[in-house]
């Protein structure tokens, strides 16, 4: 059996591999316009504090600066 015969049968039918390459495209086309755009909304932080980082203001209470929210716990 010829090798290019051999690696015919071994590889996926040609439209899987057109979805896939379809796939890829399109995976890197959202990547790069995502990249563009930038962030979302610059403002945001993680909800984790960093090490070193200044302390948010409203960040000492238990309910992160949510002050009308009261009676939201312990219902369920």
């Amino acid at each position: 059996m010829p090798l290019v015969e051999r690696l015919s049968s071994a590889l996926p039918a040609k439209p899987v591999i057109g979805f896939v390459a379809l796939l890829a495209v399109l995976f890197v086309g959202a990547y790069g316009a995502g990249s563009a755009a930038g962030p979302v909304a610059p403002g945001m932080r993680p909800s984790g504090t960093l090490p070193g980082a200044p302390q948010q203001p409203g960040s000492g209470d238990s309910m992160n600066g949510m002050s009308g929210m009261g009676g939201m716990g312990g219902r369920g």
